[in-house]
């Protein structure tokens, strides 16, 4: 079936690349101007992951349900003198202006608020005072209705408050004047996703090109599985705005989606360029050069069916096991993580698409001149290099000697390999799981000062990080409150303000220490109603969300990849060493993201404060090990399709690894380089989450791809060479129908 889709696509190319232009340019046109006139910019979010517990009940029951939605603008004024006449003009004028906003439900001046009769602040302004008394936050509510905020109205609103913040200025020039709010961090946050976005494709295609023009040795080589690339990324916008209609597209899945697209569809072209290359030559060399247009032709498409039903083949199941590694984030609860593995699974099979497809098209008008030397190797000293590292590899080279030294000693190697490994890993022992810290807010975000400033001088007018909420009488309340201010790391407990019908304390802690304290607070719960809130408590919960879907998420990608390894080779003994060895190698990759980001030894290198990462979000955790191991079996599929190939032309189990390393280690080693390239790429952004999935990633796949790869697998796989193909005789049937066939 393979060869016959690769010599009809290749037989058929106009039409095949006119059917693909056509549907690259809709995906495009399409994320960029949308349907309905919002881009797939427009359409993102960033509201972060939300589960259903504790906190977001103690949430709903606080807002109460008066039927209408709101979002809120604030501006920002600190350093100034309250009582100064001309701050109380301006913030008149403001409060009029704006409160004749149509949409604008209502404005609150806090120098207008008038006190308690006993002359103490009200408590409506308490929270828009800052505590030193040189700052203010002037509010403004306006209607969303179900959760839609027009654009006209935030524009006209903002612009009013910036008018403001400048004749503040002019009195007081050093003063902090910041216009801010939920509404335009969305916004800031998209920005840095999509600048972010393009600043790692300016920084993983070039390099990537380069990489390709040293393994081609030719910019039209080089240049197919980038075009496969490029296809990949158009697809996956398409498909996000798609879904974008059906759940809420986070910015960080925009990203995430992009970045595995354009790492696995290069991967898949080098794999398949590589191995048409070399059946082309291998053709060539058996039935000699054709006379005839028609005769070459056809010696063509024999090529290109053969390496799409042996390469194409390797791609297939390799990225049917990065989608099924991908889909077992689906059993999550978080909308974001399920979005994401949407998003991956749809990529994943664009990846695939445009290998079996898009590419054999592309060498089909390629043919004969992929065979000739590129440009590159007539340079003088250049084209020696070029020929040294090519993409087709000669029957003896640096991978069967590097595996004929693993092999003299393949226990002590595999001890050693997987040794180090574990102290890579180490650090894990230490891994503290929380999205409790507040360094999400990247410094090239336009509201970074504005919620900078607000964490630092108005801690009352942000969201409580725990918060006690009750159903019962004042004094058993406030009892409660006394309580817990006792407890470690918290500094302090509000007596209980009625809020709502509900009795509700702000917790003070330590920085980073909530998830702890809200634990601490649930492990000893009073005997009446009540809620243990907060965005720390929110974020026990999201963890707990996942702590409780990862055995099952686990218990399918494990399955499935054993499945499909089973298939492939027809062993029980290579998926269970595939399994625990990819393991081990995770377990080092987030060794270093524990060592880097929690303990802050990247901190310097890639610029983000240490102090603010409590420690490694789940949601990054997940990502990390989820397609770390996708990554992992994709060059798993690479090599072992090579080594069974081999030992099933009759060469030994030892002689089959040495040469299937030696036949696959090149586009390994170069497809890695080039997927390191485009994680670190991204990994220079300035979203925090995507720095430290760049880094986990680039990591994982540079370990795999060396230390694993090269060295530790041969030395496991020959160590094991006597049973290394056994599998119980019930289950020989079973591969022998539906097993990989070439």
């Amino acid at each position: 079936m393979l060869r016959t889709l690769g010599v009809f696509v290749a037989r058929h190319r106009f039409a095949s690349l006119l059917v693909w232009a056509f549907t690259i340019a809709a995906c495009v046109a399409t994320a960029l101007f949308g349907v309905t006139g919002e881009s797939l910019f427009q359409r993102l979010s960033s509201a972060g992951p939300t589960v259903a517990g504790e906190a977001s009940e103690a949430a709903d029951l606080l807002a109460g349900d008066d039927g209408t939605d709101t979002e809120s603008l604030s501006l920002l004024i600190h350093g100034v003198d309250l009582s100064t006449p001309e701050l109380a003009t301006i913030l008149t004028a403001a409060t009029t202006d704006v409160a004749d906003i149509d949409g604008v439900t209502g404005v609150v001046n806090p120098l207008a608020v008038p006190p308690l009769p006993d002359g103490s602040p009200n408590p409506a302004a308490v929270p828009l005072l800052a505590p030193d008394g040189t700052g203010l936050l002037l509010s403004v509510q306006m209607e969303a209705p179900d959760g839609d905020l027009s654009d006209d109205l935030l524009t006209e609103v903002e612009d009013r408050l910036a008018g403001a913040a400048d004749q503040v200025l002019q009195f007081e020039p050093d003063a902090t004047v910041e216009v801010g709010g939920t509404p335009l961090l969305v916004e800031s946050l998209v920005a840095v996703a999509e600048a972010d976005l393009q600043k790692g494709e300016l920084i993983a295609l070039p390099i990537a090109l380069l990489v390709m023009l040293l393994i081609f040795g030719g910019f039209l080589a080089a240049g197919i599985p980038l075009i496969g690339a490029l296809a990949s990324i158009a697809g996956a916008l398409g498909a996000l705005y798609a879904f974008s209609y059906l759940m809420e597209i986070d910015t960080t899945v925009l990203n995430v989606i992009t970045v595995i697209g354009l790492g696995l569809s290069i991967d898949y072209g080098l794999l398949i360029v590589s191995r048409f290359r070399e059946e082309f030559r291998s053709l060539v060399d058996r039935v000699g050069e054709r006379d005839t247009p028609a005769e070459r032709q056809e010696t063509m498409l024999q090529a290109v069916g053969i390496t799409v039903d042996t390469a194409g083949r390797t791609v297939l199941y390799s990225g049917l096991t990065f989608a099924i590694a991908t889909a077992g984030l689906l059993v999550f609860e978080p909308t974001i993580i399920r979005a994401i593995a949407i998003g991956a699974v749809s990529v994943v099979l664009i990846a695939i698409l445009t290998a079996l497809v898009l590419i054999p098209a592309l060498l089909g008008y390629s043919g004969e001149r992929l065979l000739r030397p590129g440009l590159l190797t007539r340079l003088p000293g250049l084209g020696a290099i070029l020929t040294r590292f090519g993409d087709v590899a000669p029957r003896e080279g640096v991978f069967s000697k590097l595996t004929r030294h693993v092999q003299r000693a393949p226990v002590l190697v595999s001890l050693g390999g997987i040794a180090l490994l574990l102290l890579l890993g180490s650090p894990t022992l230490n891994i503290n799981v929380s999205s409790g810290g507040t360094g999400a807010i990247p410094k090239a975000s336009t509201q970074y000062g504005f919620v900078t400033a607000l964490n630092d001088q108005f801690p009352l007018a942000t969201a409580p990080l725990v918060q006690l909420v009750s159903d019962t009488d004042e004094e058993s309340a406030a009892a409660w409150a006394a309580e817990v201010a006792t407890l470690p790391n918290v500094s302090a407990a509000t007596p209980p303000v009625d809020v709502n019908g509900y009795w509700v304390s702000r917790v003070e802690v330590d920085q980073n220490e909530g998830p702890a304290v809200v634990r601490e607070i649930r492990d000893d719960r009073p005997d009446f109603l009540h809620w243990v809130g907060g965005t720390d408590a929110a974020s026990v919960d999201y963890v707990d969300s996942l702590v409780a879907g990862a055995p099952w998420a686990a218990l399918i990608i494990a399955g499935a990849t054993f499945l499909l390894l089973f298939l492939m080779t027809g062993s029980v003994v290579i998926p269970l060493t595939a399994l625990m060895i990819s393991v081990i190698s995770l377990g080092a990759a987030v060794g270093i993201l524990v060592w880097g980001f929690q303990e802050g030894n990247l901190a310097g290198l890639l610029d983000f404060d240490a102090d603010t990462i409590a420690g490694v979000d789940p949601l990054v955790l997940t990502l990390v090990l989820t397609f770390g191991f996708g990554l992992a079996m994709d060059y798993e599929m690479f090599l072992l399709a090579r080594i069974k190939e081999h030992h099933e032309q009759g060469e030994s189990t030892r002689l089959a690894i040495e040469t299937g390393l030696q036949s696959s280690g090149r586009i390994i080693s170069s497809a890695a380089l080039i997927i390191v390239i485009v994680f670190a790429g991204f990994a220079t952004g300035n979203l925090l989450q995507m720095k430290q999935i760049g880094v986990a990633l680039a990591v994982a796949v540079l370990l795999d791809a060396t230390l694993v790869r090269t060295i530790v697998v041969p030395a496991v796989m020959t160590a094991l060479e006597k049973v290394l193909w056994w599998a119980p005789r019930w289950m020989h049937p079973i591969h022998a129908r539906f097993g990989m066939r070439e």
